[in-house]
């Protein structure tokens, strides 16, 4: 096996991390990253010290400023040769209809979770493109196939734009050796999403109940999108874990068996 190494935004908790450890396990070199320094040299110092120092380096990154993304391909590049790009991180929105959000949490989340997706895509393509090979991933989440919800609508919009970016750059570099997809987990049980049911619990009695039958936690979804990230050859690839099959089986078989995955503990802590 020719070990790879993959740079992962927002890969200090969640879906990030868990990734972040999919691919340590199967003997890759991993950076994590992450905006807060003492959280990213937490994580670095935890992973060093279950899969051996030399197989993790953590870097700080503020994805909402270009030269921070820059930074964290130069560096990551001066410690090992980058062959995979995942663009992450990513943050929520007020559990709140639109027209009450604030201006600047407005432009924080589109700066984060659109245009930090685009600017990571666009350093990470320049440098792969120069060295001849890459893979850049971009990450879905609820509203990039369209869904809509109130008090989701911030969030959808830039998961749903994500989406057109993602496959729309793909087509214009079509036939070049770097490969574009996007991946998307599913709903997962992370700190994002445990955030908007615990601030009114009894409003998300009903999103409580599809969240059990439909999510997973981040140590079952991420060995999934590593294994398939690294088996695949395609442009313009999507690597989904929850597909439409899965949502009606998993739905078929709650009449059955009851799935139990955001406990009382979940929301209390």
């Amino acid at each position: 096996m020719n070990p790879k190494h993959i740079v992962i935004t927002g890969s200090t908790r969640g879906i990030g991390l868990g990734m972040a450890r999919a691919f340590l396990s199967m003997g890759h070199f991993v950076s994590v990253s992450g905006r807060h320094r003492e959280s990213v040299n937490t994580v670095a110092r935890r992973l060093q010290q279950e899969f051996g120092s030399e197989k993790v380096a953590g870097f700080v990154v503020d994805v909402a400023v270009p030269r921070s993304l820059d930074q964290l391909w130069l560096k990551a590049s001066l410690w090992k040769p980058i062959d995979i790009w995942i663009n992450n991180a990513g943050v929520g929105q007020s559990d709140e209809l639109f027209h009450h959000i604030h201006p600047e949490e407005i432009n924080g989340v589109i700066q984060t979770n659109l245009m930090g997706v685009m600017n990571g895509t666009r350093v990470a393509y320049l440098h792969m493109k120069q060295q001849g090979h890459g893979a850049i991933y971009n990450m879905e989440g609820f509203g990039s196939g369209g869904r809509m919800m109130p008090g989701m609508t911030l969030y959808g919009t830039t998961k749903r734009a994500l989406r057109y970016f993602t496959r729309s750059f793909a087509k214009e570099m079509e036939g070049e050796r770097v490969l574009i997809g996007t991946l998307s987990p599913g709903m997962v049980v992370t700190d994002l999403l445990l955030d908007s049911v615990k601030k009114n619990p009894e409003a998300h009695q009903q999103s409580i109940r599809i969240f059990n039958i439909l999510a997973d936690r981040a140590e079952t979804v991420a060995p999934f999108l590593a294994g398939e990230i690294l088996k695949n050859q395609k442009n313009d690839a999507r690597i989904a874990w929850l597909t439409s099959w899965k949502i009606v089986f998993r739905f078929f078989l709650s009449f059955f068996h009851k799935r139990t995955l955001i406990l009382d503990e979940d929301l209390n802590s």
